[in-house]
């Protein structure tokens, strides 16, 4: 439009030149005249298709945001990671605790809850209260063994006169075996005594008459996570009825569910690598230590059993999972899907980067003004690759261009840097 405007104006001071000349007259000077200004066309532009090609070569690949945009957006950083998505095998699981790892809380002796010292996901030392029961019964066992400490002394006293006196032949022999009958029946009952006080917590050599105990500990006999309370404040309790279950997270099991078909090519020590079914966001290790060697029930599926390695955040038992069972050790560079954007019928990824973003042209009218001072920002750059396979959450990649060893790169957010390239270079 301005290209045509300058011609339209051209062509009307030329006209009137040639009225006021009276060119117009004379055919040979008014063709020369249309000559000239064809030509002054031309050369108007030529310029401005030089700049169009210059523009769609130069296209941008730098993109700079300030950290302001990064928070606000959610933009995430990684790496180009190593994982064997080729040759593998998908499967449906569940994580579980071994019986080694569960325990329940219980009381020794039956009694009514007088407190409950933790909560469901609390986590608590071996040997710590769990809850604390109230039962008479308990002083009455420790009378019972306060008592029976008093009768051996006074049954021995008796044993050592009949002795003396048997031996003078003053008193009877039945005498003597009654006494020590005696002692021995009191000892025996004095030792069954102490192992119940025993049982309760209490030190026996330290009660006496002045410090006799109406309450009993209930403690946790593994360290882990409460994961359930099963008594409340005023319920009554005995031997058989668990106060609360302790989880010792730190042993998780991985339970699989492999066909018939499947199971030649599963062997002991392969990489399992599983997500949570619920939560996609996170990758977990497991490596297989079992393989069964029956069907399980009617479902014609193999139960493979894999010990969870490294990290265990966030894992708690009965979790369903989807896992990918690797079939050889082949690894490739890989990132994740969200990592990777198309654009013009290729996929490129972002790479963090120290190179500059072209300077933007000032318009005259803006260069007296004072510079601005601007926001620190982070650089990225446009980086091609040609994709392979996607498992998991994570797609196989090959970089067009090299780029640093452990590169950080963006792994969520990559749409909103490519929006914000693509708009600079519309601009």
């Amino acid at each position: 439009m301005p290209l045509l405007n300058s011609i339209i104006l051209q062509i009307n001071k030329l006209k009137k030149k040639m009225k006021s000349l009276k060119i117009y007259k004379n055919p040979l000077l008014l063709f020369a005249f249309c000559l000239l200004i064809v030509s002054c066309g031309k050369t108007e532009t030529k310029p401005e298709e030089e700049q169009k090609t210059k523009t769609e070569e130069a296209a941008p690949t730098i993109a700079s945001l300030t950290a302001e945009q990064i928070k606000t957006v959610g933009i995430q950083f990684g790496t180009i990671e190593q994982k064997q998505l080729k040759a593998t095998l998908r499967a449906n699981g569940a994580l579980r605790v071994p019986n080694n790892n569960k325990a329940n809380a219980t009381s020794m002796y039956g009694g009514v809850i007088k407190g409950i010292n933790v909560q469901l996901g609390d986590f608590v030392k071996k040997g710590q209260v769990i809850a604390t029961i109230v039962n008479p019964q308990f002083i009455q066992l420790q009378e019972e063994y306060l008592s029976a400490s008093s009768k051996i002394i006074f049954a021995e006293q008796e044993l050592a006169r009949q002795k003396e006196l048997n031996s003078g032949n003053a008193g009877a022999l039945k005498n003597y075996q009654n006494a020590d009958a005696e002692l021995k029946s009191i000892r025996t009952r004095r030792a069954s005594l102490q192992q119940q006080i025993k049982l309760m917590g209490i030190n026996p050599n330290s009660l006496s008459n002045s410090n006799l105990r109406s309450t009993l500990s209930v403690t946790s006999p593994i360290t882990g996570t409460i994961s359930n309370v099963f008594s409340k404040i005023g319920s009554y309790v005995d031997v058989s009825s668990p106060v609360a279950e302790i989880v010792d997270n730190s042993q998780l099991h991985l339970d699989l569910n492999i066909f018939e078909k499947d199971l030649p090519i599963l062997k002991v020590g392969q990489i399992i690598h599983f997500r949570i079914t619920n939560n996609s966001g996170q990758d977990y290790n497991a490596k297989v230590y079992s393989i069964g060697a029956a069907f399980e029930n009617d479902s014609k599926s193999i139960p493979v059993h894999a010990t969870v390695q490294g990290n265990k955040t966030g894992l708690i038992d009965g979790m369903n999972i989807t896992a990918i069972v690797s079939l050889n050790n082949v690894t490739s560079d890989a990132v994740p899907t969200d990592a990777i954007v198309s654009a013009d019928g290729k996929e490129y990824i972002f790479v963090v980067t120290n190179k500059k973003a072209e300077e933007e042209p000032q318009e005259e009218e803006n260069k007296s003004e004072e510079p601005k001072s601007k926001e620190p920002t982070t650089n990225f750059e446009k980086i091609e690759v040609a994709i392979g396979v996607s498992n998991m959450g994570y797609t196989a990649i090959t970089l067009v261009k090299e780029i640093p060893v452990n590169a950080k790169i963006v792994t969520k957010g990559a749409f909103f840097v490519n929006a914000k390239l693509t708009n600079k270079g519309e601009e």
